[in-house]
């Protein structure tokens, strides 16, 4: 004879699977923990949180659930009266002794994962970052490549003029490549504000800050793509400011490396040809779109008075050194940036080939690679000069 199940177990039961199933949950479908750690020190910052979170909660078995049980038992309104303690040597002591204990215990593991973290010695390779007003730019120190990386999420979907994409605000147009396996120690500056960089995977969060050199490593356990965001309110457009690593083999790195070189040997040779009106303006366009047009916009208008617009600009349609002059060195006191030590001469002579033959601004100029290279000589003449 079967014995029929009671059902006061039932409810035992569910609530046993329910508390079973929360991690599960908080990590499928309620994501709410850190995200999954692929290098030595994010997992050593995983580990670490788990550990103070489940040390909190035990707090709150010991600590808060008592109070508020005696708060509720022993309450004004069911006729309770309050008992006056004045002394008592062994609580005191207690709760004064165990916090003290329990900071220790904290304290030991915390700073071992900091002192791990700051460890930078011994690299396999170094990477140069720089923080710009909103772009990253990227130098493998030792190996000549230097390259900038810009938000790639078109505008139309910033405006809500088309869906938002899958990496919406985490996507860029090239992205940090890394070797996996391989120990890599980020040195970190500024060119104008306070910038963070910030990818939880690989559990480095790092200012950079105009005029000091800060660093952190991080060693890739598994190939991928790994993504993050400038975590500093560094602008207006801070939020367009993402970072993407992408890990990749030894071999397959060599490769990627090799390849930048050949390109940047490429674009150093393309500074010495001569371009057409129509080249110059569509390779503008989108140097104009991946630099300028977060302040300018795209129809040129900008964003009176902070940004102003370059449609019908005095600056734009006048003599080509003034307008070469405030591309190359900016603004000072404003939002306008020095485009002379971000872009290549074939890039500045582009975009403003494009500033000048774009909107209502029918100049008919183009200004040529070979224009910038020399005025990029005299800059630096001044510069030994002292002028």
């Amino acid at each position: 004879m079967r014995l029929k199940e009671p059902t006061t177990t039932r409810p035992a039961l569910l609530a046993a699977g329910l508390l079973l199933s929360l991690p599960a949950l908080a990590e499928y479908r309620f994501p709410l923990n850190l995200q999954p750690p692929v290098t030595i020190i994010g997992h050593r910052i995983y580990d670490l949180s788990t550990t103070i979170n489940w040390i909190c909660f035990g707090i709150f078995l010991v600590v808060f659930i008592p109070m508020f049980y005696a708060l509720w038992r022993h309450r004004k309104s069911i006729g309770h009266e309050a008992h006056h303690v004045h002394e008592h040597p062994l609580l005191e002591t207690l709760w004064t002794i165990v916090p003290f204990l329990v900071l220790i215990g904290i304290a030991i593991p915390t700073t071992a994962v900091v002192v791990e973290m700051k460890d930078t010695s011994k690299p396999d390779m170094t990477i140069k970052v720089t923080g710009r007003q909103w772009k990253w730019e990227y130098e493998y120190l030792g190996e000549d490549v230097k390259f900038l990386s810009n938000l790639a999420t078109p505008r139309e979907q910033i405006s809500n003029q088309a869906p938002k994409g899958e990496h919406y605000l985490l996507e860029v147009d090239k992205p940090l490549v890394v070797p996996t396996d391989r120990k890599v120690r980020l040195v970190f500056t500024a060119e104008d504000v306070i910038h963070a960089w910030w990818v939880p995977a690989l559990g480095v969060k790092q200012d950079a800050i105009p005029g000091f050199i800060r660093d952190s490593w991080f060693k890739v356990d598994l190939p991928g793509t790994y993504r993050g965001q400038c975590a500093e309110l560094c602008g207006v457009d801070h939020a367009y400011m993402p970072i993407v690593v992408e890990a990749v083999p030894p071999d397959k790195f060599a490769i990627w490396m090799n390849d930048q070189k050949t390109r940047l040997a490429e674009a150093r040779a393309a500074a010495s040809k001569e371009y057409a009106l129509p080249e110059l303006v569509a390779m503008g366009q989108k140097v104009y779109q991946a630099n300028c047009v977060a302040c300018h916009q795209a129809n040129g208008q900008g964003l009176p008075p902070a940004f102003p617009p370059l449609d019908g600009s005095k600056v734009v349609t006048g003599p080509v050194e003034g307008h070469l002059t405030v591309v190359f060195n900016g603004r000072p006191g404003t939002a306008m940036q020095a485009f002379g030590k971000q872009l290549s001469d074939v890039d500045i002579a582009a975009v403003i080939t494009y500033e000048r033959n774009s909107w209502n601004n029918k100049t008919g100029i183009a200004v040529q690679p070979r224009e910038i290279l020399a005025f990029r000589e005299s800059q630096a003449q001044k510069v030994a000069a002292g002028k």
